[in-house]
C-alpha cells in the first residue's frame, strides 16, 4: 500500500504495526544485499543520484570536489571526526557498500568495512578533479552485488 504509514495500513488491516514492519524486513531480504554507494569527487552526481534512488539504493553518498571542499569549509576537527564517524556507522549497517575513490581512499575503506567494501579506484591519489562515472557500468555493479553473497563463505 504505497503512500501509506506502516500505521495506516495496520490500522486499515487490524493488525499491529509492528507487524507490517517485519512484513517489509521480509521483502527487503527477499530483494537481495542492502547496498550502499559512496564515493567522491564524482562528476555526474546528480544523475547517478537520481537513478540509484530508481534502482532502491537507500544509502547514497556521491560528492564533487566542491562540495567535499564545503563539508570540511565550517567545521573544527572535532566536528569533521564526528561526521566521518557518523557515515562509518551507517555505512556498516549495510550488506554492501561500493565505494568510489583514489587507490589511497579505497585502501582506508577496505580496512574498515573488510568484507562489505566493493571499491572501485577512480585513480590515483590525490585526485583534485571530479571523475565521470558511466551510468550504466554503476548500474550493472549494484545488481551484481545485491544479488551475490558478498563476504558472506561458509553462509
Amino acid at each position: 500500500m504505497q503512500g501509506y504509514s506502516q500505521l495506516e495500513v495496520a490500522k486499515m488491516c487490524g493488525i499491529d504495526r509492528s507487524f507490517i514492519s517485519r512484513l517489509e524486513t521480509l521483502g527487503e531480504v527477499k530483494r537481495g544485499n542492502r547496498v550502499a554507494v559512496a564515493g567522491f569527487p564524482i562528476q555526474n552526481t546528480k544523475e547517478l543520484r537520481q537513478m540509484l534512488t530508481e534502482l532502491g539504493v537507500e544509502y547514497v553518498l556521491l560528492l564533487t570536489e566542491a562540495e567535499r571542499w564545503r563539508f570540511f569549509a565550517d567545521k573544527d576537527g572535532a566536528e569533521v571526526f564526528n561526521e566521518l564517524m557518523r557515515i562509518l556507522a551507517d555505512l556498516r549497517d549495510y550488506d554492501v557498500v561500493i565505494f568510489f575513490g583514489s587507490d589511497m581512499r579505497n585502501s582506508v575503506i577496505e580496512s574498515v568495512l573488510g568484507d562489505k567494501a566493493v571499491t572501485v579506484s577512480i585513480g590515483e591519489s590525490p585526485i583534485t578533479e571530479d571523475v565521470y562515472l558511466n551510468p550504466e557500468y554503476v548500474r550493472q555493479l549494484v545488481e551484481t552485488v545485491r544479488n551475490k553473497e558478498v563476504g558472506r563463505e561458509g553462509r
